[in-house]
């Protein structure tokens, strides 16, 4: 074979390996069909959002659909049923507390306790206009267990850090953690940020030295029937 003919089909096969790249390149881009999928998927939550907080469990997935500018079909794919899409806004509210959680965690100056507090009545109040369609269904055991346990955790160091009470319990805490989500409800849209004042002064009380009750803490076994929902 002559260097001319070695040269040429050199040429030929890089020319089709660049092609053969860019055909990958292009089949790695996610189809139009995809993105609209996604699209759709987010205004058919928001929608959900919505019109669920404005008629509770009364709202009909045609409500949904017409308020995502989607056909009916469309939201019946991604959701077979309205207890579908109600469980899809609870596993995603859920999944924000667990992922705040975790960060809490990571923390290492006895401030994490603070940041989940703070993520926890964050949460209570974005989903609050329908919120009583999760307190409907059955707690997450597994997310229930982890976020009691970080709260524990959390508490006992934020104690080692001086920033709360060395007579502050797992359970005192868990306590606040509802008396936020009951004020949130109660407060709803006329004093929407009213939790973030009930926190501050609930945190000022935890620094605070000496006794603090003379009614014991929460029992484990009390405590472990308590759940952040």
């Amino acid at each position: 074979m002559s260097e001319r003919t070695r040269a040429a089909r050199s040429a030929v096969a890089t020319r089709s390996g660049a092609g053969g790249q860019g055909r990958g390149a292009l089949a790695r881009r996610p189809p139009a069909v995809r993105r609209d999928a996604v699209r759709n998927y987010h205004r058919i939550l928001g929608a959900a959002r919505e019109v669920f907080g404005e008629s509770g469990a009364d709202a009909s997935m045609e409500q949904i659909a017409a308020r995502a500018g989607v056909g009916i079909g469309t939201v019946y794919r991604r959701f077979a049923s309205k207890e579908a899409l109600i469980d899809e806004l609870m596993q995603l509210a859920l999944g924000e507390i667990i992922a705040a959680t975790e960060r809490a965690l990571d923390r290492t100056d006895g401030r994490g306790l603070e940041e989940l507090l703070r993520a926890l009545g964050q949460s209570f109040a974005d989903h609050a206009r329908y919120a009583s369609l999760f307190l409907q269904r059955s707690a997450d055991a597994t997310a229930t267990q982890r976020i009691r346990a970080a709260i524990t955790e959390l508490t006992v160091r934020a104690a080692a850090a001086g920033l709360v009470s060395h007579e502050i319990t797992a359970g005192d805490v868990m306590a606040l953690v509802l008396a936020m989500r009951g004020l949130v409800g109660a407060a709803g849209e006329a004093a929407p940020r009213a939790w973030e004042r009930f926190l501050d002064i609930q945190l000022a009380g935890l620094r605070a030295a000496g006794p603090v009750s003379r009614v014991p803490p929460m029992s484990a076994a009390q405590l472990s029937r308590l759940a952040p929902r």
